[in-house]
């Protein structure tokens, strides 16, 4: 048996038009947007399907979005290689990723795992509606020389963070506007390639309080439960088995970098012989092709 990991994408990978094959063609997936429509209060295979890409984009729409079409390619590849379900033996998810991979290995019921998504969602939007703010990718530098010019750029009393380590060369920052404009420029200045990403606020840092006190309330009310399978953190890239560490790490997340690169490393040191990225987008595969150019990724895609 070859060693199985699922991991699943994040905010980003959205697009108009996800999730509709499955929806149309898949009794399993078009019950989970049906469910989904019942918890959340509007149609969301609607705005899946059809956008408009806006209201699909903002954040309190995204997640939730994501999270429903990723278990519903989730169900594609149950009924067509149940063997890798079988076979799987760990599973991480990007940022927001984690509450899918969370769903699928038992830890939140479906409706459970929807309605933490839809609050951090919500919760996330205001933190960044109330502060103008950003984030920026530095692509081909290493964490040590970004976190030089972060403390470099970062103008006095403002927020400038490292938001994400996501593979070799590609890491984000997020913070206040004027410190991303700074950061950038300085950079730029520097020589370094930019990319300024189109999302509603400094995800992952101070400036999302108080998100996360609003999240840890929504879990509270919730039962978290061992998963079959570790769950890899976002937080301490490690795997995770214990409920009540599960639902602190979900909350520190709000506000903690992403240590993507870190914990993919540490699934490949495990021993992890075949990966599948379930859901919309490939980012998560480019990411692990990165880090090991002959990695074995599937997708399933939405």
């Amino acid at each position: 048996m070859a060693k199985v990991v699922f991991l699943f994408p994040g905010q980003g990978a959205q697009k108009v038009g996800m999730g509709k094959a499955l929806h149309d063609g898949l009794p399993a997936a078009r019950r989970l947007f049906d469910e989904a429509a019942e918890v959340l209060g509007y149609p969301l295979a609607d705005v899946c399907f059809n956008g408009p890409a806006e209201r699909l984009n903002s954040t309190a729409v995204s997640q939730p979005a994501l999270y429903v079409c990723s278990l519903a390619a989730l169900e594609q590849l149950k009924a067509s290689e149940p063997q890798a379900v079988e076979e799987c033996f760990a599973t991480a998810g990007l940022s927001l990723g984690e509450y899918t991979a969370l769903a699928f290995a038992g830890a939140l019921t479906f409706r459970d795992g929807l309605k933490l998504v839809q609050k951090r969602g919500e919760a996330m939007q205001q933190a960044a509606d109330a502060t103008p703010s950003g984030m920026v990718a530095v692509i081909g530098m290493d964490e040590a020389a970004v976190q030089a010019l972060v403390n470099e750029a970062r103008p006095a009393g403002s927020v400038l963070e490292i938001a994400n380590l996501l593979c070799p060369g590609n890491i984000v920052v997020s913070g206040s506007a004027a410190a991303c404009e700074a950061f950038d420029k300085l950079a730029t200045e520097k020589g370094a390639k930019t990319i300024k990403l189109t999302v509603a606020g400094a995800f992952h840092t101070s400036i999302m309080k108080p998100a996360d006190e609003k999240l840890a309330a929504a879990l509270a009310a919730v039962d978290v439960r061992s998963p079959r399978v570790p769950v890899w953190s976002n937080v301490d890239a490690r795997p995770h088995t214990d409920p009540a560490e599960i639902r602190d790490l979900l909350v520190r997340q709000v506000l903690s970098p992403v240590l993507m690169e870190k914990s993919l490393r540490g699934l490949l040191e495990a021993g992890a012989e075949r990966f599948y990225e379930i859901g919309p987008g490939t980012v998560v595969s480019g990411l692990l092709k990165r880090i090991l150019r002959k990695a074995d990724i599937r997708q399933v895609p939405a």
